[in-house]
Parts: C-alpha cells; sequence; structure tokens
C-alpha cells in the first residue's frame, strides 16, 4: 500500500470514528445539568415527604441516545439509577422519530433536514431505521425491552392495569425499582397509515402524540407551517387510540387540534409535558382557556423542567407553572412531564426530584397537594385509562 493510500485510509478512518461519535458528543451537549453555584436549598420536611412520594414523569427521552439505561452514567438526565433515587415509580419514555435542523417553537418544515437519521446511523441502528419513522419507533421500543431485561427485575415495562397495581405493590415493599412505558412523539411515525398504531401498541406504546415540531397528515403542531387541526386521519387515529386503551397525548399539538381533539375524544387526554402561557408566554405552551378544556375532558397537565416550557430551569419556575393550573382547574389536573433528555437543559436530573417538593412547598402546596402533583394524579388515571 502505498503512502497516499495509507494516508487515505487513516482519513476515512477518523471520519468515520469522529461520525460514529457524533450521538455522544450530542447528548453530552445537548441533554446537559447545569446546576446553580449556590445549591438549590432542601429543608427537612420536603426531604421526608419526598422519602414517602411515588413521583410519576409524563416523558423522558432517554431512548433516543446511546446509553446504557440500567447504569448510572455521566451525560443526561435519565437512568434507572437516577430514577430509583428520585422516587420515580413511573416513567413514561418518549420515543422521537423526526427532528427537523434548526428545530424552533415558532416554524418548523417537515421537509427540513432530519437530525434523527445521522443520529440512527452513527448510533449504529438497524438499516431500517435510516429511512422508516415507524422502525425507528419500534428499535426505541426494542431499546426498553432489553433494559428491562438487563435490569434484574429493577425496570418493570407496563401494559395494562394489573401490572401497574402489582408494580406499586411491590414498590410499597421494595422501592429499588421503577416502571415505565412508550409514548410516541408524534404521529408522522405512522407512515400514513392509521393502523401502524396496533403495531405501536402490540410493541408496548400505550401513549400517542399527534405531533412532535411539524405539521404531519393526522394533525397540526404549536411549531408547524400550517398549525392545522385533525385530519380524516387524524380523527380516524384518535378513534383508534380510544379502542385500544391507549392514552391520547397533546402536548406539541396545535390549538386547532387541541380543540378538535376535545371535541371528539371520549375518554380523558394528557398533555405529557408543556408549560403554560400565564407564566412563560409562547406558541409552546398552554393557554388558559386550553387548560380549562383538557380540565372538563378529565385529563391531567404534565408540567416540563426545562425553559421552553416554564421560562427558566429552576425549580421553583416548574412549581409556579404548576401552581397556575391548580388555582385555575384544581390540584387533580396538575402533573409532571419533567421532558429530561430530549435535547434540554436543566438544573437538576432524575435523582433531585426533591427539589421540587421544596418548590411546590415555596409556592404554597400542602404535602397532599405534592402528592397529587407529583405523582398521584397521574396513577390515578393510569389506573382509569390503561387496558385491562
Amino acid at each position: 500500500m502505498t503512502l497516499l493510500r495509507k494516508l487515505a485510509l487513516g482519513f476515512a478512518l477518523v471520519l468515520v470514528a469522529g461520525f460514529c461519535a457524533l450521538p455522544r458528543i450530542a447528548d453530552h451537549g445537548m441533554n446537559r445539568v447545569a446546576r446553580p453555584a449556590d445549591p438549590f436549598a432542601i429543608s427537612d420536611g420536603a426531604r421526608r415527604l419526598h422519602a414517602e412520594l411515588r413521583i410519576a414523569d409524563l416523558h423522558a427521552d432517554p431512548l433516543l441516545w446511546p446509553r446504557d439505561l440500567v447504569s448510572r452514567g455521566g451525560p443526561g438526565q435519565v437512568d434507572l439509577p437516577r430514577l430509583i433515587e428520585g422516587r420515580v415509580v413511573l416513567q413514561v419514555f418518549g420515543v422521537a422519530t423526526q427532528s427537523p435542523f434548526g428545530l424552533n417553537f415558532e416554524r418548523n418544515s417537515a421537509e427540513t433536514f432530519d437530525m434523527n437519521t445521522p443520529l440512527a446511523i452513527a448510533s449504529g441502528w438497524a438499516p431500517r431505521t435510516y429511512t422508516s419513522r415507524l422502525a425507528r419507533a419500534l428499535h426505541q421500543a426494542e431499546l426498553l425491552r432489553r433494559a428491562a431485561a438487563d435490569s434484574e427485575g429493577q425496570l418493570t415495562l407496563i401494559a395494562t392495569r394489573g401490572d401497574l397495581a402489582q408494580h406499586l405493590a411491590r414498590y410499597a415493599e421494595d422501592p429499588q425499582r421503577s416502571a415505565g412505558f412508550l409514548g410516541l412523539e408524534g404521529m408522522h411515525a405512522l407512515e400514513g397509515r392509521v393502523e401502524s398504531l396496533d403495531e405501536l401498541y402490540a410493541a408496548g406504546f400505550r401513549m400517542a402524540g399527534f405531533a412532535h415540531f411539524f405539521d404531519n397528515a393526522f394533525a397540526g403542531s404549536s411549531a408547524g407551517e400550517e398549525k392545522h387541526g385533525l385530519t380524516e386521519l387524524g380523527r380516524e387515529a384518535l378513534a383508534r387510540i380510544e379502542a385500544l386503551g391507549m392514552i391520547a397525548d397533546l402536548a406539541h399539538a396545535s390549538p386547532a387540534t387541541i380543540r378538535d381533539v376535545l371535541a371528539l375524544a371520549k375518554r380523558p387526554v394528557v398533555v405529557s409535558h408543556t408549560g403554560v402561557q400565564a407564566t412563560c408566554p409562547g406558541p409552546r405552551n398552554l393557554s388558559d382557556g386550553e387548560i380549562r378544556g383538557i380540565a372538563a375532558n378529565g385529563g391531567v397537565i404534565g408540567i416540563g423542567a426545562f425553559a421552553g416550557a416554564v421560562c427558566d430551569t429552576a425549580p421553583r419556575a416548574v412549581a409556579r407553572a404548576m401552581r397556575h393550573v391548580r388555582d385555575l382547574v384544581g390540584i387533580e389536573h396538575v402533573a409532571l412531564g419533567s421532558d429530561f433528555d430530549g435535547a434540554v437543559t436543566t438544573a437538576f436530573d432524575a435523582s433531585e426530584t426533591a427539589l421540587l417538593v421544596e418548590a411546590l412547598f415555596a409556592e404554597g402546596f400542602t404535602p397532599d397537594e405534592v402528592r397529587l402533583a407529583l405523582g398521584e394524579n397521574t396513577l390515578a388515571l393510569l389506573a382509569e385509562l390503561l387496558p385491562e
């Protein structure tokens, strides 16, 4: 081999190695925990209450990144040890399958270069995931199944009401465990077929969101170009979600989509991760009218822990948004939807949920209200909505 060929081969190997390292570089850079120089204080009362809680988080995205979910890792905000330490008894694992380059909360096109494609390739996912959004969703479902299998019983996958009840009974005896199920982030992953919901249901999905950062053939996004409502396909998908016993998720949905779903839904819905315009204005977050509509439907609203949802990363900002929902429609509609590992910077991770207890106390929540907001509302709704 000539020197020139050796140099070319070496250069090619460096490029390949650099490309394969991109997912880890992105994970470290996009899912940061930026703790303040002065640590947040936690009172003894908050610590005691936290030690009794059953926290349920409606949305986090660790499956998108090349990590061992079962081991405590350096990057990001969620893994099994941190869930256990934070007393997160149930975690909904969000599944994103397409993210437009330069995504923002105002306007995105489905035709924009998709950042999830190189992420799938560089992460070594199966070749079918390079072009199929549905395959990406199913691949992430398999990653969660593998994590549960490797966890020696510490991570349980929830599919039915009975699974949830059994897990909670075990948790009462031994809290060194957590559980979860899958939530789809955008129906573009259905690839135009309502029947794809059946395939996702069989793979363990129990929640389905209508849109992500762009409009699709089923529904409009709050960050889309047209921000339209449900299409005929979207109406068929909602009916199929309810028939299967899945839960409809209005996170990222356009105001028109929210209105259409609330007019048609026969079961309560959730907003898995969001903020409220009253404390953090912007198209990503819910208006008071939308909050009232979701409450009238019997649903819950998961408040995020990132600046796009609450205009800050401090736990107190999360608590202020929760307080607004409580004061407007009642404590029974308040929930947590952190969006940990959703390419967001936060001030704390899943192990530090005691900070939210302290923040809620500071916002005037009683211990019983803290229990409801951080988990019991979500657990009660899941006990009602999960399939038998």
